[in-house]
């Protein structure tokens, strides 16, 4: 059954949940949702720690052609599009840090470490389609998975259900070019599982040069050939081509949102240049999880990749050439002192990378005469253990840490100027721990709080050290990091009503922010440090549920059905602390690119005949464009909804049939803007009104 419960975020139970139900006048308690961030598989109420979780069916309540809006329910989390698929993620105000791609967030795609060993990552290689759960811890909560301070982020693949089998294609078109086409091929037995999955998506694109291309294949198999030990195989090929439409000044915004940016006399645009990104990545992993008894267990996962990106920008044609490979042993034990549970979990991960980036001058779209080539080795690793305790009087304590270490090597073979030439530079950041102490109280049988306190750091990613225009940032440091948070959670009225609450105080040194040249090149620097104080709150239940006895055939009807509403809102006092850039104090400013108040809402509607409603209403308060908080975004509020019936006919025929419409108001509004924009090249418009509708068709054995 789909289950939407969170910490920081409780989203609602899916119309369509196929819980049964004795009879239609008790009230029926759901199963506790389990985590799976810190390995020890506790229901969330029992895990002291912030964790958003979300579910295919809460994906699923969206158009299927980002992971934008789902992600966006959890409060405290902001993923945005500054062009087609051109994802930035900000966790707890980690945008500062991300001009582009995702800094500063370790991300996990089934076991894999899916961020690459250099730290970046890309997020636009998976589809929505593909995922099935995705769990966010925020800030440095995760010291199980090494060095980041801004969050772990990690997706998991949809499976079929035991003794289910089925073939599915679906069918999306909307505005602006869309086009989707999916399908789906699964079986599942008691012992072993098999999904195979294609999806393509085009677009034309609301601004000019946007239009992208997606073919994305995924391959997930699960077997468990003896009582001890399961095997997993998770293979995902990702083609994906898009282009880039460059930020606008706030005056070409204001006339023309749907422009690409324009040329000036003495530099061409991004059309003429054809600006876009290009890329061909295919990953394979092997997990084993082995159970020695019902005590002691280990799970190992190893894993390769490859990947060739080719880059137009406003002046550099760049083409990276990548492999990398790596693995992750965990071993978890459980045991008692004096009567009391312990569990127990070690163990280490090692990641390497490398890649052969190759910069040419861009002549429209061409790459030109060769400016460097250079050669780029990274290392990561750490070791990490942790401990909980089960005390009297319901207390859970937990301590935890990780030891890290990293390092780059980049060699110079080939370079235009000629100075330097043939170099050498190895940067190695000093091994750091990242500890982590929570403990936890059950107030009830459904009510719980927490206390924790966590220190992270995140060291440069390669393309903060060695940005586009083929510098070499020798002074930029690590970030280091500090965060206390108090939280509670739980349920109430029998479980129609869960709430959620947290409030965090995360310090961060050395922090590092970007700016953008006239090239459109990000580069990046140490600002001193920031403050980043935060509430986070949300409430979900039931206005109106009817529980409906068990069928025949439970898939031909809902058990439950109604109207369900749900809430989430973040707080943010986000400030730069003692932050002297050049001739200007910005000590005190507000942190740039993050919203001070956010606020995500909406209803789940469904009736016994299969038809469902899903309204959402966004706001995101104005955010500061610039260090020097001179220039601002605007505020806005956007509407959507979802609407569409879906059964089982003939017990076999699932259908569903749907049509949407996103920012229904056709509010002008930029998102993923561009921080410290040379020119004040700040805006990425964002669609307009836009509609979609669709079906999906799948035989059921």
């Amino acid at each position: 059954m789909p289950q939407h419960y969170y910490l920081l975020l409780l989203l609602p139970i899916t119309a369509f949940a196929q819980t049964p139900a004795p009879d239609t006048t008790r009230t029926v308690r759901l199963p506790e949702t389990v985590v799976t961030g810190y390995g020890t598989r506790l229901p969330l109420r029992r895990t002291a720690a912030a964790i958003g979780v979300v579910d295919a069916a809460t994906i699923g309540r969206f158009n299927q052609t980002s992971l934008t809006q789902a992600v966006n329910t959890l409060p405290g989390v902001r993923l945005e599009e500054r062009a087609t698929a051109s994802y930035r993620i900000s966790v707890r105000g980690s945008t500062l840090r991300s001009p582009f791609g995702v800094r500063n967030v370790k991300v996990y795609y089934n076991d894999i470490p899916f961020t690459e060993a250099a730290g970046t990552t890309q997020l636009n290689l998976l589809d929505p389609a593909i995922i099935g759960r995705i769990e966010v811890i925020k800030g440095p909560a995760g010291s199980v998975y090494g060095a980041g301070t801004g969050g772990v982020i990690l997706f998991s693949n949809r499976k079929p259900a035991p003794g289910e089998a089925r073939a599915q294609v679906g069918f999306t078109a909307g505005s602006f070019g869309l086009q989707r086409y999916s399908v789906v091929a699964e079986s599942g037995t008691a012992t072993s599982s098999l999904r195979v999955q294609y999806v393509r998506q085009s677009v034309d694109g609301y601004r000019e040069q946007s239009a992208l291309r997606r073919d994305v294949f995924a391959l997930d198999g699960e077997f468990t050939p003896s009582e001890k030990r399961t095997i997993a195989v998770h293979g995902l090929y990702t083609d994906i081509d898009y282009q880039l439409p460059g930020g606008l000044t706030r005056a070409q915004y204001e006339q023309n949102p749907r422009q690409a940016r324009p040329g000036t006399a003495t530099a061409p645009g991004t059309v003429a240049q054809k600006a876009s990104y290009a890329s061909r990545t295919a990953l394979l992993g092997v997990s084993q999880e082995y159970r020695f008894s019902d005590r002691f267990s280990n799970k190992t996962t190893l894993y390769t990749s490859a990947i060739t990106i080719k880059t137009p920008y406003l002046v550099d044609f760049e083409r990276n050439t990548g492999v990398g490979w790596g693995g992750r042993s965990s071993f978890n034990y459980r045991t008692a002192i004096a009567g009391r549970v312990l569990r127990l979990s070690a163990g280490a991960e090692l990641q390497n990378s490398f890649e052969d980036s190759r910069n040419y001058q861009n002549l429209g779209g061409t790459p030109a005469a060769l400016r460097y080539d250079d050669e780029i080795r990274t290392a990561a690793g750490f070791v990490f253990g942790q401990a909980e305790l089960e005390l009297p009087a319901g207390f859970l304590a937990t301590a935890a840490a990780s030891y890290n270490r990293q390092r780059y090597r980049i060699a110079r073979i080939s370079d235009a100027a000629k100075q330097p030439n043939n170099y050498q530079f190895e940067r190695d950041f000093q091994p750091q721990v990242s500890p982590r102490l929570a403990l936890l109280k059950e107030l009830t049988p459904r009510i719980s709080a927490y206390a924790s306190v966590s220190s992270g750091f995140s060291p440069p990613t390669d393309e903060e050290i060695r940005p586009s225009d083929g510098s070499l940032n020798r002074a930029l440091q690590a970030e280091r990091g500090t965060s206390y948070e108090l939280g509670a959670k739980g349920t109430a009225f029998n479980n129609r009503l869960t709430f959620d609450l947290a409030l965090f105080d995360f310090r961060l040194r050395q922090t590092i922010v970007t700016r953008t040249t006239d090239a459109g090149t990000s580069v990046f620097f140490n600002s001193g440090n920031t403050r980043q104080r935060g509430i986070e709150a949300a409430v979900s239940g039931w206005l109106w549920r009817q529980n409906l006895g068990t069928s025949a055939d439970p898939g031909q009807v809902p058990t439950q059905y109604g109207l369900r509403a749900w809430a989430s809102f973040a707080y943010n006092h986000f400030r730069f602390g003692s932050y002297q850039n050049n001739d200007q104090d910005n000590s005190g400013k507000r942190l740039t690119g993050t919203a001070p108040q956010t606020l995500t809402a909406g209803l789940d509607a469904s009736h016994r005949l299969g038809f469902y409603l899903n309204p959402t209403v966004s706001h995101q308060a104005r955010i500061p464009l610039n260090d020097a908080n001179t220039d601002y975004a605007t505020g806005y509020w956007t509407f959507g909804t979802r609407a569409g019936w879906r059964r089982t006919l003939l017990s076999h025929l699932e259908t569903d049939i749907y049509a949407g419409i996103e920012n229904a108001l056709g509010r002008r509004y930029s998102l993923g803007n561009d921080l410290n924009a040379f020119g004040r090249r700040y805006f990425q418009p964002a669609p307009g009104r836009n509609y979609y509708g669709g079906v999906t068709l799948g035989w059921k054995i």
